[in-house]
């Protein structure tokens, strides 16, 4: 009786073992730019949520030098949302209560390439 051995891999299991490490590799990369985009969208809510408080103490500190809460200038309010993407800062005061808006777009990756997304902040308080 003669006995064979096998030798070797058959080609088969190389194009399975290709073909799942590929399915990996993009799954990885997938999650590496969801990961991302949600970093900078996190990033961006921090920024909006210090200039908020920043507009609201400078409101603060007009009130308590005035009796009356004033808004900041416009060209203030430009110079602290320069950093955001569009941003827009509105401050409105209606008596004590004072209402602080961040407005912003951020790129979305789930409605396809090049299209943006308005995000909005805001923060009430009573000055």
């Amino acid at each position: 009786m003669k006995h064979t051995f096998q030798k070797g891999m058959g080609l088969i299991e190389v194009l399975v073992t290709v073909v799942l490490l590929a399915t990996a590799l993009l799954a990885l990369a997938a999650l590496q730019t969801r990961s991302l985009q949600y970093n900078s969208s996190a990033y961006l809510r921090s920024q909006a949520n210090i200039i908020a408080y920043d507009l609201m103490e400078q409101v603060r500190i007009s009130s308590s030098m005035s009796g009356a809460p004033t808004t900041p200038s416009e060209a203030d309010r430009k110079a602290l949302v320069a950093d955001l993407p569009e941003g827009k800062a509105d401050v409105s005061c209606d008596g004590r209560v004072c209402t602080v808006s961040i407005t912003w777009t951020e790129p979305t990756l789930d409605k396809g390439e090049g299209t943006n997304e308005k995000s909005t902040f805001s923060y009430q308080t009573r000055v």
